[in-house]
């Protein structure tokens, strides 16, 4: 990518100065072909598949540029298919941990190479002000989309069985300081960062080793207590008592708000999820 800001930022200005050079119109995949002619004879096709001479300026105020072609009809088809592929991958992660499809952020992939690792870390949240948009992470998935030849275990630190399982001699430095599982491509791990009362569980500490020899891909997606949405905040501390959850009355009437208290209730870092039916606000 570094290598292309470069030439990205000599083709905006060699447009732009032919626009105002010239009371005529300009067209862009004329002066795009003069361009590549001055920066090497071969440049039209980059290994990235990125062609200047199909691009078109359309205008300068606001900026936009037209690039036809973009996709080839092959790429245009797959993207369609990943779209249906991922919605199936959503529903058996619902059927999986019983949790609403509503209530999980987007799929995210992650490419680890060479020395690259991730740093220990829990997803509950410890900054307050988050809560607003879903409530607590209360269980994150990891699929892995590859296996890695030496390396990228992810590993718990805290976990109850770090000093149990037996290693052998494939297995990295770093997987001795913890429960630690391999990458092979097509499992997946559900962690669950909540206790069932849904207080946070300290130990859901989890951290990524070091490749040392492959790539590691990976998808992740975290899950919340109510419905995630990034954009729109699901409640703001001082608003109308409400609770979070149709459920609530019935609940509430069967002595939840007394029996689970923190869910029901909330504390000084969870907004409880039933705080009307219990009639604490």
């Amino acid at each position: 990518m570094a290598s292309l800001l470069p030439f990205f930022l000599l083709f905006l200005v060699f447009s732009g100065s032919s626009h105002m050079c010239s009371s005529r119109k300009v067209e862009l995949g004329i002066t795009a072909t003069k361009l590549e002619h001055h920066l090497h004879p071969n440049i039209s096709t980059l290994s990235t598949g990125f062609d200047p001479s199909k691009v078109v300026q359309i205008s300068w105020h606001p900026r936009i540029f037209l690039y036809e072609g973009f996709l080839s009809d092959e790429e245009c088809d797959h993207m369609i298919s990943l779209d249906a592929v991922v919605s199936k991958i959503e529903k058996r992660i619902s059927t999986w941990t019983f949790l609403p499809k509503e209530n999980g952020e987007d799929i995210q992939i992650l490419h680890y190479g060479i020395n690259e690792s991730y740093q220990s870390h829990v997803d509950y949240y410890q900054d307050k002000s988050k809560l607003t948009y879903g409530g607590h992470c209360i269980a994150t998935i990891l699929i892995y989309l590859s296996n890695v030849t030496r390396g990228g275990e992810t590993i718990f630190p805290l976990s109850e069985l770090k000093d149990v399982q037996v290693k052998d001699e494939t297995w990295s430095s770093c997987a001795a300081k913890g429960y630690a599982v391999k990458p092979v491509k097509g499992n997946a791990l559900l962690l669950f960062n909540l206790h069932p009362d849904a207080t946070a569980d300290q130990s859901s500490l989890r951290g990524g080793c070091a490749v040392h020899e492959g790539e590691k891909w990976l998808a992740t997606k975290r899950i919340h207590v109510r419905t995630f949405n990034s954009r729109k905040p699901l409640f703001v501390p001082g608003d109308d008592c409400t609770d979070e959850d149709d459920n609530c009355p019935h609940w509430a009437a069967a002595g939840e708000c007394q029996k689970n208290p923190v869910f029901m209730l909330g504390t000084s870092d969870y907004y409880g999820s039933c705080r009307k039916s219990c009639g604490v606000c």
